[in-house]
């Protein structure tokens, strides 16, 4: 006994007992309910983030543009069917246009038209012909023009301001191989005032409020760098 433990297999027993100490340290052990590895060999497993062995699923990428493109299309069509008002006709003619304009839209359009319609009354009631030029198409600026100089060559003037504007709808669209147009049929109402050289009333009054009617066409190329629509046509409603 005295010579089975001697000074060199005790040496060697101690360290194989740190060994095996240090081993459990680093390994752990098995308490019979720890997760099975993962095999990442096969093609089914899911990626393994060898930072923190945490199991992640990559979820499928969402396509902004398409998801975007998506959304436009749907906006467009509701607006369409509201601002056709039922005229097939004129949903097809808005449709045509907003696939050769992707910048199109008749909401938008409504909304630009309704201040166009504001300017050149208030232009043309002041005898403003710069801004007259920058909306109307030649031929109707050159009616305006020819009326406002007769009005100026009478000594009329007119006293002007502009209400409101309770309807608006548009009546025709339409797309050909130049240019898109949109006949628009506003209903506004306005206080209007014509006075001779004297300053008698001859039209109108300063104190009751009118209600007037047109129907106004505008124009643009699709293919245009300029946004802006111009006035082309115009009609007096009765």
């Amino acid at each position: 006994m005295d010579e089975f433990f001697d000074i060199p297999t005790l040496i060697v027993i101690g360290v194989a007992i740190v060994v095996l100490f240090r081993l459990r340290q680093v390994l752990g052990t098995r308490m019979g309910h720890e997760r099975p590895p993962v095999d990442v060999s096969k093609p089914d497993a899911p990626e393994v983030k060898a930072e923190d062995n945490v199991l992640t699923m990559r979820p499928r990428p969402v396509d902004a543009k398409a998801l975007g493109d998506e959304q436009r299309g749907r906006k467009l069509e509701a607006e369409i069917e509201q601002f056709s008002h039922g005229d097939a006709a004129v949903a097809a003619g808005l449709n045509e246009i907003a696939e050769a304009d992707p910048t199109f839209g008749p909401k938008i359009f409504l909304e630009g038209a309704k201040q166009a319609y504001e300017m050149v009354l208030t232009a043309f009631a002041t005898g403003d012909r710069k801004t007259l030029k920058n909306l109307l198409e030649k031929d109707v600026y050159d009616g305006f023009e020819q009326a406002m100089s007769e009005r100026e060559a009478a000594g009329r003037k007119v006293d002007f301001t502009f209400v409101g504007l309770p309807k608006i709808e548009i009546s025709q669209a339409a797309l050909d191989k130049r240019n898109a147009t949109v006949t628009v049929q506003f209903h506004a109402e306005v206080f209007t005032a014509t006075h001779d050289k004297d300053g008698a009333l001859i039209e109108g009054s300063p104190d009751q409020v009118k209600a007037i009617a047109d129907e106004w066409t505008f124009a643009r190329s699709p293919k245009s760098r300029d946004p802006n629509w111009k006035l082309v046509a115009t009609n007096q409603l009765d």
